[in-house]
């Protein structure tokens, strides 16, 4: 069964200055066009109870005049005259599109009163409403675009009076050529212009990952642990056995948490010299386009890291934990919302990886986060965590080693977690856990991600790669048996330690594996 892989090419145009107002312009007709057929929507409702063609010709008999159909009930004439048959559609569809999801929501909304009602508990939000205002990117449908020559295009664009044919040139990502190309849209970045255009591929759908895990002994997993410390990401890829073929830390989190915090500060500061708000209008505009692009940026770029890490092990499956919502940390506001927007990196970066995934045909799943950072990857035992130079005894929240006394096994802490994210998926299909599904996490046992507390609910593309170098990830590949983990020896570099077996365990004589190289990311990537 065939599927298909999308994404979207982004491209900077450029182009005359005094063609900035025709973009303008041709957005706003657009617009008002799509609000014009909402409308039509909104007054015949059983539109969208018909097929898309279905409702594509009714509309147009709704609003269209032509030879056979010269007086419509509601005529797009009062809108415009002459508008192009394609960027007449492209707002039709644009206005499906919004209606579908309006009243689906509205729908939702009707239930949940329902369902309180019928308990007899008060309900108090709000029902949603219809837009009340538009800004819709113009979908350029065939006929309002053409390929010109080399990096070149050509744009039907509505100058105010009439419309007119321009050529722009594009800088950025070429469109591959195994990709089939789109409908582009004309995106507007600040004050300048874009085109985003989808691209598609046919692919072989991927099997259910319960069907890959029970019919298929030589998967491989990737699973993945996210933090807010310096690792923002540790990846383990595992076999179904539970060998680990290799691991992946991906770091910089402490370089962008502290680019993050200073311009939120710069915020905070400046918003204390005003002491006001205005209401409606966005305060410190550039700064906050600093803070979205970091964040954005890397959200990209671990994600994309995760992805390729998994494709270069052979790995079928990305595993995450399904983390809720965490509340932040007490302190300053340049603190708590930086604290906050690194939860929300979390949840970015997996959305991010799903997709890189799926285009190259690996399926991600989520497992329960219940005690993946205090139970020992060997044994399944409670660890000791602590940070180096301390005993290795009692808990502490975020500190970098782990030590089982179970077992004697000794190693990184989110290289621990990491592994067991991905044994606890292994354990879901080959029933050999019940922990798989217990109940709602306690807000103390997902300490070791965060300091803030924890909200137990579920947890819910821009930028090119980033050039800092201090965000390359540490990648330590290296093989293993089932029963026996690599050593660790002390690293001047900062590369965090891997688990090893100590060399008083009494399963066994620890040996040094003589294939283990550590690798630097930096060097990997060149």
């Amino acid at each position: 069964m065939t599927t298909k892989a999308t994404k979207t090419i982004k491209q900077a145009l450029a182009y005359k200055p005094q063609h900035t107002v025709w973009f303008a312009a041709t957005q706003d007709l657009f617009n008002r066009v799509v609000a014009f057929y909402f409308g039509v929507i909104q007054a015949h409702p059983g539109i969208l109870e018909l097929p898309d063609k279905e409702a594509l010709t009714a509309l147009e008999r709704l609003t269209h005049a032509t030879k056979q159909n010269p007086h419509p009930v509601m005529p797009l004439s009062a809108i415009a005259h002459d508008l192009p048959a394609m960027f007449r559609r492209a707002a039709l569809h644009a206005a499906l599109g919004s209606a579908h999801s309006f009243y689906t929501h509205l729908a939702k909304w009707r239930k949940r009163k329902e369902r309180a009602s019928l308990k007899g508990k008060p309900f108090t939000i709000r029902p949603p409403v219809p837009p009340r205002s538009w800004n819709t990117s113009v979908t350029c449908y065939q006929g309002m675009w053409k390929h010109g020559d080399g990096a070149a295009l050509l744009l039907k664009l509505w100058t105010g009076s009439s419309w007119a044919w321009v050529k722009v040139r594009v800088s950025g990502r070429s469109l591959p050529e195994e990709w089939q190309a789109k409908s582009p849209q004309l995106v507007r970045h600040g004050s300048q212009w874009w085109v985003h255009t989808p691209i598609q591929r046919d692919m072989e759908r991927p099997k259910k990952v319960e069907t890959q895990i029970t019919t298929n002994p030589g998967i491989r997993t990737c699973a993945v642990d996210l933090n807010i410390n310096e690792h923002l990401a540790v990846c383990t890829v595992q076999t179904v056995e539970g060998t680990v073929i290799a691991t992946r830390f991906i770091g910089g989190g402490k370089q962008l948490h502290g680019l993050r915090k200073r311009q939120l500060g710069r915020i905070a500061r400046k918003r204390s010299k005003t002491g006001i708000i205005a209401e409606g209008e966005q305060d410190n505009v550039h700064l906050w386009t600093k803070v979205r692009a970091l964040d954005e940026d890397a959200a990209h770029l671990v994600s994309h890291r995760i992805v390729e890490f998994a494709m270069a092990h052979g790995a079928a499956i990305l595993v995450f934990e399904h983390l809720g919502h965490f509340q932040p940390e007490k302190g300053k506001y340049s603190r708590r919302a930086n604290s906050k927007r690194s939860y929300w990196l979390r949840g970015r970066i997996f959305r991010y990886a799903k997709y890189k995934a799926w285009n190259e045909g690996i399926v991600t799943c989520r497992v329960n986060p219940r005690n993946t950072s205090r139970d020992c990857a060997r044994c399944g035992a409670l660890v000791a965590r602590y940070a180096a130079g301390q005993s290795a005894q009692g808990y502490t929240p975020g500190a970098p080693l782990v030590f089982c006394p179970a077992c004697q096994l000794r190693g990184n802490a989110d290289r621990n977690a990491s592994m067991v994210i991905g044994k606890r998926l292994l354990a879901r299909y080959q029933n050999r856990s019940p922990q798989e599904k217990p109940s709602t996490p306690l807000a103390t046992e997902r300490s070791t991600k965060v300091e803030g507390n924890v909200r137990s609910q579920d947890a819910g593309r821009r930028g090119g790669p980033s050039t800092v170098p201090a965000w390359h990830g540490t990648s330590v590949e290296h093989g293993t048996t089932q029963d026996t983990l690599s050593g660790m020896e002390e690293c001047v570099s900062g590369i965090p330690h891997q688990l090893q077996r100590s060399r008083s365990s009494p399963h066994g004589t620890h040996t040094q594996n003589a294939d283990y190289v550590g690798v630097p990311e930096e060097a990997a990537l060149l």
